[in-house]
C-alpha cells in the first residue's frame, strides 16, 4: 500500500466524529477470542447503570477493546505488513466499530466529578433564582407571577 493511502486510513481512524452513524460490530475477535460485541453492549446499555457485579466485567471489556484497537491501528501503521488498501479499509471499519462500542460503554460509567459539580451548581442556581423570585414577590408558591 502506498504511504499516502496509509495516511488516509489512519486519518479516518482518528477523525473526530468518525463514529457518527457507525454500527457496533455483531462479533469481533478480541485478544484471540470471539466476542458477541453488539449483544454485550446492548445488554449492558439497556440498564440505566452498570450493576456492581457487572462493573468489573465491563471495565475488563473496555480494557481489552482499547488494546485491540491499538493493535489494529498499529497493523495499519506498520509498513512491513504488506497490507492492501482494501484490508486496511476493513481494519479501519473494525476500529471505528470498536470506538463506537467504547463510546457506548463509556457513557454508562459514573459521571466525572466535573460533570457532577456542574449539575449541582446548575441545580443550586435554579433553587436560588426561585427563592429570589419568591422573596421579591415576583412568583408565588405555585410558580405563577404575583400581582396579576
Amino acid at each position: 500500500m502506498k504511504d499516502y493511502k496509509r495516511k488516509q486510513l489512519l486519518e479516518r481512524v482518528e477523525r473526530e466524529g468518525s463514529t457518527l452513524g457507525a454500527d457496533i460490530p455483531d462479533e469481533i475477535e478480541v485478544q484471540g477470542e470471539t466476542v458477541d460485541l453488539h449483544q454485550f453492549v446492548f445488554e449492558i446499555k439497556r440498564r440505566d447503570k452498570v450493576p456492581p457485579g457487572e462493573r468489573e466485567r465491563v471495565e475488563e471489556a473496555k480494557k481489552n477493546l482499547r488494546r485491540e484497537r491499538l493493535q489494529r491501528k498499529q497493523r495499519i501503521e506498520d509498513e512491513e505488513t504488506g497490507m492492501t488498501f482494501e484490508e486496511g479499509e476493513e481494519l479501519v471499519e473494525s476500529i471505528i466499530g470498536i470506538d463506537r462500542a467504547l463510546e457506548a460503554l463509556q457513557s454508562l460509567g459514573p459521571s466525572s466529578i466535573e460533570q457532577e459539580a456542574q449539575a449541582k451548581e446548575a441545580a443550586d442556581k435554579k433553587r436560588w433564582m426561585k427563592f429570589l423570585k419568591q422573596a421579591l414577590g415576583k412568583e408565588d408558591d405555585t410558580g405563577k407571577r404575583g400581582g396579576y
